[in-house]
Order: C-alpha cells, then sequence, then structure tokens
C-alpha cells in the first residue's frame, strides 16, 4: 500500500509537468488550427535555453523561467508572422508538412550547437527531498509540479479574464465575428502562438530539472502533448490539467504493475478508448 501511494503521488507530480507541456499545443491548436508538429522541439529548445542560463550565467533554473518563456516567446511571434502566418486555416495537411519541416530544422540545429549529449540541469539541492510519512517527494520534482500548475492556472485565468485573453477566445471561436469587434488577426495570431511557444520553453526549463535533455527529445514529447490534448480536451486549459494528470497517473501505474517499458503503450492506449468513447475529451462539450 506504502509502495502504490508513492506512486500515486510521482504519477501526479509528473501530470503536472505533462499538462503544462501540452497547454501551448492546445492553445495554438485550439485558436489557429495548426496541430504544431514542432511542438516537442520548442519544449527541448527551452530547456537548452535554461540549461545555457544554468551553466553559463548562474541563474537558478527557477529563477530563469521568466526569462526563458521571454526567449521562446519572441521566436514563436517571428516564426508566426514570418512563416505560419501563411498556412493559418490553411488545409490540415500544409501546417502539419510545415511544422514538421521546422521540427527537423530545429532539431538539426540544437545537434550543431549543442551535440547530441544528454544534458541535465541540476542545482545544489537537486539531491533534497522532503519526507511526509512513507511518502518521499524529491524537492525539484515539487517544485517543477507548483510552477507548472501555476502556469496553467494562471494561463487559464488569462483566457477569461484578460482583454487579450478573451479576444484570443474570441477568434477561435469565430473569426468573423471577432474581425467585426476589431480583433487584428495576425498580429492575434502571432501573439497566440508566442504565448504557446513561451509555454513550451517554460516546460522544457522545467523538463530539464527531472530529466535529461538532447536534441531529439522533441518528437516523443510530441505525440506525448497531442495526446493529453486530445483526453482532456481543447475547449479549455482545465481539461489539459486533467488529461496530464490523468495521464501522469496511468503511466506510473503501468510501470508499477507491469513495466516502465509499456508506459507509453498505456498512454496511447488510453488515447485511443477516449477517442472512441468521448471524441471531445473527457472535460468537452458533447454535441
Amino acid at each position: 500500500m506504502d509502495l502504490l501511494v508513492q506512486i500515486l503521488v510521482n504519477g501526479i507530480l509528473l501530470g503536472g509537468l505533462y499538462a503544462v507541456m501540452a497547454l501551448g499545443l492546445a492553445l495554438v491548436w485550439g485558436v489557429l488550427n495548426i496541430v504544431n508538429l514542432a511542438h516537442g522541439a520548442f519544449i527541448m529548445l527551452g530547456g537548452y535555453v535554461s540549461w545555457f542560463l544554468f551553466i553559463y550565467m548562474g541563474i537558478d533554473p527557477f529563477l530563469g523561467l521568466p526569462i526563458t518563456a521571454v526567449v521562446m516567446f519572441t521566436l514563436g511571434y517571428a516564426l508566426q508572422r514570418g512563416i505560419l502566418n501563411l498556412i493559418v486555416r490553411a488545409p490540415m495537411f500544409n501546417t502539419l508538412l510545415i511544422t514538421f519541416g521546422l521540427e527537423v530544422v530545429l532539431t538539426y540545429l540544437a545537434q550543431l550547437v549543442f551535440s547530441a549529449d544528454f544534458r541535465a540541469i541540476n542545482p545544489s539541492y537537486a539531491g533534497n527531498s522532503l519526507t511526509l510519512g512513507f511518502v518521499t517527494i524529491p524537492v525539484v520534482r515539487l517544485a517543477a509540479f507548483v510552477v507548472a500548475l501555476a502556469l496553467t492556472v494562471g494561463m487559464w485565468l488569462f483566457l477569461l479574464h484578460t482583454r487579450l485573453g478573451r479576444a484570443i477566445r474570441a477568434t477561435a471561436q469565430n473569426l468573423v465575428a471577432a474581425r467585426l469587434y476589431g480583433v487584428e488577426p495576425r498580429h492575434l495570431y502571432a501573439m497566440t502562438f508566442g504565448l504557446g511557444i513561451a509555454l513550451a520553453g517554460a516546460a522544457g526549463g522545467l523538463y530539464g530539472t527531472v530529466s535529461q535533455i538532447n536534441p531529439y527529445i522533441g518528437a516523443p514529447l510530441t505525440a506525448k502533448c497531442f495526446a493529453i490534448a486530445i483526453i482532456g480536451g481543447l475547449e479549455n486549459p482545465l481539461g489539459v490539467i486533467v488529461g496530464g494528470l490523468f495521464l501522469g497517473i496511468i503511466e506510473s501505474l503501468t510501470a508499477l504493475y507491469i513495466g516502465p517499458t509499456f508506459s507509453d503503450v498505456a498512454s496511447f492506449g488510453i488515447l485511443v478508448l477516449v477517442l472512441i468513447i468521448r471524441p471531445s475529451g473527457l472535460l468537452g462539450r458533447t454535441t
């Protein structure tokens, strides 16, 4: 029983990180109708930005997250205005091709700059842990979970209660009506994509504190984020939180009772079941 509780706690901590990873993908997909196959590559780049700030500038990985987010937002905004704006509302195949091309380019640029070696962000407190009864919680994983949850809830509140957030939601629901109310789509699309990439970059910085990064982690992370966004539903960020926590717990339980090599099988098996039983996602609307 003690082991089961420990595994559930580990799954919840992992799920919080999964949620913030998938949030940027869900935001871009829901508003711009772009399935961003380069999303995992942006998470990877965010990890490298945080690693660079920590190794060469001595900035704590958690304190450096705002810098990472700003850098990645700038990159995302520029890419949207310069490249992706050409395919907004285009056929899905076009968006898949161009974002896949971006994923390949970013992966090999990262390999060229950082090499294929694994990197890790290990602050001085990386080995510390908290003990609550018979449950041990690594400090870094707990901090990553708290920050990830704060980012996800913060984005949810931003979309609900700010002018820009309401404009983003309005554009996602009805582009024509949003234009009639004075929304300028190109700038709004770039802001949305920039926010999505900023979240991906922050998620990459958090990921680097709990795991190792290399240029090739992008594709698996994109697949994981895709599964979480579908499982939770694209309607609101709360669905992404639920999807991330759900997947984190399922993976942890699978690793305990079946084996760690079957974690991804369980994740995508759950995805198939959700698509069959509730295609709109766990918290999506039913028609």
